[in-house]
Order: structure tokens, then C-alpha cells, then sequence
């Protein structure tokens, strides 16, 4: 109360001195001055506000400074206001600032910069007080999830001035959320978001992050994390052998299940047929030794949980035994011990090409010698013709008759 009669007491005596200013305080309209210029400010609640009047070309006119209620802060240099948390930053013929420490929500409104000229001149400093909203909360209409059910999430932005907007990220992926707004008896604003989205296996451990626009705070958020309860992910892995599978051989599969929660029960059945009866089943793990073509058929590894039941198949074919070779010794630990045996289709690859080998040999030679053919003379057919006997023949041979036919011989 004192400060206000002294803030008014001071404005009287001045008004006296400058007679001017009974003209503008008759008048309905201040004449807002191109000369004299001041900015709104925007301040967060319990920071400080800083006002500044500015005049361009002064005259040496006077500066002063007003409050919504249009008591004295600053004339001049001079402080009528008794407020402590006004405070003078800056003064000279062009400027006069003030800082205001501690700003509270009374404190907005409408500040007057008024530079006595005549007619007298003001401009008009509006002061919005920010105040950011309380931390945000998220609600969850489910704790625990099932794939593939609907949920809803809200998050809430309470006592905010202005209101906050309100975003939803799940994961990296934004949602699109409902907004609600209220004002409170305050004068303040609570804001509710609401968000309805579809889980899957996949969201089981991702945020779902709520995040706060407000120009009086940055990056205010709320997280909270899906769980998402799911039927088993069966998978039968084939430890051994890694290549054909064969008679004598041992066959190793590990059943692979995972599901939320974890399955309870996992089983190995033969479709159509039983398991073999020295088949070992450890866990997910089926072991069957001392393969033979009787085996063969379709084994699936089937496991559960509360959510449901799901199955893998593998299909076993045994392959004869390549003959000669001997099975691979096997220690039941999978990759160690891998048979060494050679493929069917190993050999007959190698016979083909020694058959072909051999016909092109045969060919060839057969090309050879029907190219070469040699011509000589025996001994019985020279002179054979003109002998009476086979003793005269040989003679004539001997000495070289000269009338007697060439014969030839041919040879392939």
C-alpha cells in the first residue's frame, strides 16, 4: 500500500511541474510515437524480465517507465515504486531498461514506456508470464500385452500457461494421439493425450516415449516400455551331420524355442510313425544313432506356452553308405567328427572320364595305322610262278627273278 501511494505521489508532483500531462491523461487514445519503441517479453515463471523504453532522436525529453496499473517504476533514474525487485540496467537521453527479478504470474500484463514531448507519447510492453507444466505422466490400460491385442496409453501435462502440446513416439515410429485440453480454476492448463495402437512380438521391450512441447522447457518426457507376451519361435537346427546323412551315421537336432513367456514344454515326435525306440531326447535336443533307411520320415519339434503352441519340421532321408569308406567315429558333440566318405557322383564322374579317355585313345590310334600301310615281298612268292616245285621256287628267289608279280600284303 505504501509503495503504491508513493508511486502515485510522485506522478502528482510531476504532473504539476508538467502541466503537458494533464492533456494526455484526459485523452482516450495515447498517441503512439514512431520514435519511442519497447518489445513484449516472454519470461518463465521465477526468472527475470528485462524491459527496455528506447527513443530515437531525443530531444532531451523525458523517460519514464509504468506498470499495468499505470503507477511509476523508473522516472528517469529515480525509483518512486518502493519494489526492490525492479532494478535499474541502463539509463541515458535514448534508453532506459529495467530488470525484473522473480517474476510471478501477477506480474503480467501491460507495461507503459512514456516520453514526455507535447503531446506526450507512449509505447505499450506486454509481459507473458511462461509457466511450464508439472513432469509428465503416462498411464498404461494394460501392464502385460498379448500379440496382436489393442492397448491405449494416456500421458498428462498438468498446470501449464500456455498449454503444452504433446507428441508420442513408439520406438522410432511417431504415433498419432488425441489431444484434450482443460482450463483449471488457476488460469492454468492441463493437457491429456490419448494413443491407441496394436502390439505385436516384435514391440515386446520398445518405449513408448511421451514428449512435451512447451515454450518454457525442452525435451520434457516421459518413457515407458512395452512387454509383449507371445506363442514359441520353434526352429530345428541340424547339428550333425553337416553334409548328406547316411546309414551307420548318427544324427543330431536341436530344437531352437523361444516365446514370452519362455516355453514350458518342448517335445520331438516322428509325423505318421514313432520316434525310434533308441532315439535320446535331452531337453530340445534328439539324438539317433546307427542310421538306417528305416528312420526316414518327417520329426517335428513342437513347444508351448500359455499363448500357444507352435512346430518345426525336419524332413530325414539316409543315403546309402559309399562303399569302402568307414563311418565316421562320432562324440555326440555337434561339428566334431564329420564323416569323410566320398560321393556317388564323385566316382562316377572319374569313371566317365577314364571310359572317354579311352575311346579317344582307340580312335586315334585306329586313324594311325590305316594312314601307314606297308608293302614287302615273301620269300615263297618270288619266282613261285615259273617254279615247278617248292625247291626251285627258293632258288629262284635267291637269285633274284626278275619276272616274277610283286606280291603285296596289307597290314591295319
Amino acid at each position: 500500500m505504501a509503495n503504491a501511494r508513493s508511486g502515485s505521489l510522485a506522478t502528482i508532483l510531476f504532473l504539476f511541474a508538467f502541466p503537458a500531462a494533464l492533456h494526455q491523461g484526459s485523452a482516450q487514445e495515447p498517441v503512439v510515437s514512431q520514435n519511442l519503441v519497447t518489445d513484449d517479453v516472454a519470461v518463465v515463471e521465477g526468472e527475470t524480465a528485462i524491459i527496455s523504453c528506447r527513443v530515437k532522436n531525443n530531444d532531451d525529453s523525458v523517460i519514464q517507465l509504468l506498470n499495468p496499473n499505470r503507477q511509476t517504476i523508473y522516472f528517469r533514474d529515480m525509483r518512486p515504486l518502493k519494489d526492490g525487485r525492479f532494478q535499474l540496467v541502463n539509463f541515458s537521453d535514448n534508453e532506459l531498461r529495467v530488470s525484473l527479478s522473480n517474476v510471478s504470474l501477477s506480474d503480467e500484463g501491460r507495461y507503459v514506456c512514456q516520453l514526455y514531448t507535447d503531446p506526450p507519447q507512449e509505447a505499450y510492453a506486454d509481459i507473458t508470464v511462461l509457466i511450464p507444466p508439472g513432469n509428465p505422466v503416462i498411464e498404461a490400460k494394460d501392464e502385460v500385452l498379448s500379440e496382436g491385442n489393442e492397448t491405449e496409453m494416456t500421458c498428462t501435462a498438468m498446470s501449464s500457461k500456455p498449454a503444452a502440446t504433446i507428441r508420442w513416439m513408439k520406438g522410432d515410429k511417431e504415433l498419432s494421439g488425441k489431444p484434450k485440453v482443460e482450463l483449471t480454476y488457476d488460469k492454468m492448463y492441463t493437457v491429456t493425450s490419448r494413443v491407441t495402437f496394436t502390439v505385436s512380438k516384435e514391440d515386446d521391450g520398445v518405449p513408448v516415449t511421451c514428449i512435451v512441447d512447451h515454450p518454457a522447457v525442452k525435451d520434457f518426457r516421459a518413457r515407458k516400455n512395452l512387454e509383449v507376451q507371445y506363442k514359441p519361435e520353434v526352429k530345428i537346427v541340424v547339428e550333425f551331420p553337416h553334409g548328406l546323412t547316411r546309414e551307420g551315421e548318427t544324427l543330431e537336432l536341436t530344437c531352437e524355442a523361444k516365446g514370452k513367456p519362455q516355453p514350458q514344454r518342448v517335445s520331438w515326435q516322428k509325423v505318421d510313425d514313432d520316434v525310434p525306440s533308441h532315439a535320446v531326447i535331452i531337453g530340445g535336443d534328439l539324438y539317433i544313432e546307427n542310421l538306417n533307411k528305416s528312420y526316414n520320415g518327417t520329426y517335428r519339434c513342437v513347444a508351448s506356452n500359455p499363448l500357444g503352441e507352435s512346430f518345426d519340421d525336419y524332413v530325414l532321408y539316409v543315403y546309402d553308405t559309399v562303399p569302402g569308406a568307414e563311418p565316421a567315429a562320432h562324440d555326440s558333440r555337434a561339428g566334431e567328427g564329420a564323416p569323410r566318405t566320398v560321393d556317388h557322383a564323385v566316382i562316377g564322374g572319374v569313371v566317365a572320364v577314364v571310359v572317354f579317355a579311352m575311346l579317344c585313345l582307340l580312335i586315334v590310334l585306329g586313324r594311325y595305322f590305316a594312314r601307314h600301310k606297308g608293302t614287302y615281298f615273301t620269300h615263297e612268292a618270288k619266282g613261285a610262278d615259273d617254279a615247278a616245285d617248292a625247291d626251285t621256287a627258293i632258288i629262284n628267289a635267291e637269285g633274284g627273278h626278275t619276272n616274277s608279280d610283286e606280291k603285296k600284303e596289307y597290314y591295319i
